[in-house]
């Protein structure tokens, strides 16, 4: 029995677009599997254009990945930061 790499790749597109849309970076990450995925389907059908669009697209997600990682830590930080100040110490 083979597994069907391209209803896995629909779901995945599915609950890629659904995380993105909920502004999840880790959406990006099952985007960069379901690219990963397409490109397994074009070698096994010879269908190799799917591939350079495909590796184009890690890129791209892969770079969308780094301001949201900053805005993360920045946000974290300002946290730390704010609590810290609230910090009333006992005498």
């Amino acid at each position: 029995m083979m597994f069907h790499l391209d209803y896995l790749s629909c779901f995945f597109t599915i609950l890629a677009t659904i995380l993105l849309a909920r502004k999840s970076w880790i959406g990006l990450l099952v985007a960069i599997a379901n690219s990963l995925i397409v490109c397994l389907i074009g070698l096994r059908t010879s269908q190799l254009g799917f591939i350079p669009a495909n590796l184009f697209c890690i890129v791209v997600y892969a770079f969308s990945m780094r301001p949201w990682f900053k805005e993360r830590t920045h946000a974290s930080r300002d946290q730390a930061r704010l609590q810290k100040s609230l910090v009333v110490p006992t005498p």
